[in-house]
């Protein structure tokens, strides 16, 4: 009998997170489906929508999944079904990454950092596993079409391509003193591609928006992946964006970020911009060595098979019995707030 897969999805940005999940069960043939809050509905493409979609908590009940796999901190708990985290980035950072909110059976690390502190989180509450892999939007990004991307994105051979990506946390966010002085450095062989979290300060955008000019874009699509390849160097701040381009192995510029310093060049001032762009285009590869240590640490794998080993993990833990009698915390509350928030 073929296991059942539902995918749990209410932020548009996992889509590229779940898309090679989803086409190795394509490939297997297995039995999938997916929720997708109303929000996410729209920007799924025409293919998925031919697949089983479930729109309220009584079709995915009777579905009976076996696993529902869910890139996100939440999943409706009345859902049958052994559920597997597998994360909706890669904010190693943020105290919220390590958070056990009880809605999981098992999560997905993407490497030994993340692993180590959920294997703590595992000794002291012992009913959920912690699974190596990776995290599966890598493999989306190294498996991304690159053949004539420039041609695609209307970008010029000649150009230099900036890629801007900041977060929107008020204790890590950049765009505020970083913003006012992109206008004033463009050179005339750049082009800047600016993509804002979409929980960013809507004043922060709209002042932004006067001001740009036509070798600055604004990227409005859920999936940043094609500017990641475009690019030659990423601006950013403590965003999870960062560990996405490290797998890319290109410059990083970083504005008062709050770990690993030398992941690439570390500013302070909005005033030293302008040389570390110069810097890093004069010799990208002055930072190779650091790069390759920190995607070590946070995710080292980069053979394209995350979404298989996660996969077959799920699987095999079942036959093994490991989710027998490992049962979770009342969790009364957060119960409540979930049904209270959920609108299906």
């Amino acid at each position: 009998m073929k296991n059942r897969f539902l995918f749990y999805i209410t932020k548009r940005y996992s889509i590229p997170i779940i898309e090679p999940i989803v086409k190795y069960l394509q490939d297997k043939g297995e039995d999938f489906g997916f929720y997708f809050s109303e929000s996410v509905f729209h920007h799924i493409s025409e293919e998925w929508k031919k697949e089983q979609t479930f729109r309220n908590l009584t079709d995915m009940i009777n579905f009976n999944p076996d696993f529902i796999i869910v890139p996100g901190n939440f999943v409706d708990f009345r859902i049958p079904g052994i559920k597997a985290q597998i994360f909706h980035g890669l904010g190693v950072e943020k105290k919220s990454h390590y958070k056990i909110r009880h809605y999981f059976n098992v999560y997905f690390t993407s490497g030994p950092f993340v692993t180590e502190k959920f294997k703590e989180h595992q000794k002291k509450y012992k009913y959920f596993l912690v699974e190596e892999t990776g995290w599966s939007k890598i493999d989306y990004i190294l498996k991304y079409p690159t053949i004539k991307i420039r041609k695609v994105f209307k970008v010029p051979e000649n150009k230099k391509v900036i890629l801007y990506a900041p977060t929107f946390s008020p204790k890590m966010q950049s765009a505020k003193e970083i913003l006012p002085i992109i206008p004033k450095i463009i050179k005339d062989d750049e082009i800047w591609f600016v993509k804002f979290h979409d929980l960013m300060d809507k004043k922060i955008v709209e002042n932004f928006k006067e001001n740009i000019s036509s070798n600055i874009k604004l990227i409005d699509s859920f999936d940043i992946t094609p500017y990641l390849h475009l690019a030659d160097i990423l601006i950013s701040d403590t965003s999870s964006v960062i560990y996405e381009f490290l797998v890319l192995d290109k410059p990083i510029i970083t504005f008062k970020t709050k770990s690993r310093y030398n992941k690439g060049i570390d500013i302070s001032r909005p005033d030293e911009l302008r040389a570390a762009i110069d810097r890093s285009l004069q010799n990208p590869e002055e930072f190779h060595e650091n790069r390759m240590k920190h995607i070590q640490e946070i995710n080292p794998y980069l053979d394209g098979k995350i979404s298989e080993n996660i996969i077959e993990k799920l699987i095999k833990a079942k036959e093994q019995n490991a989710f027998h009698k490992m049962k979770k915390p009342l969790n009364l509350y957060r119960k409540w707030k979930l049904i209270h928030r959920l609108k299906y």
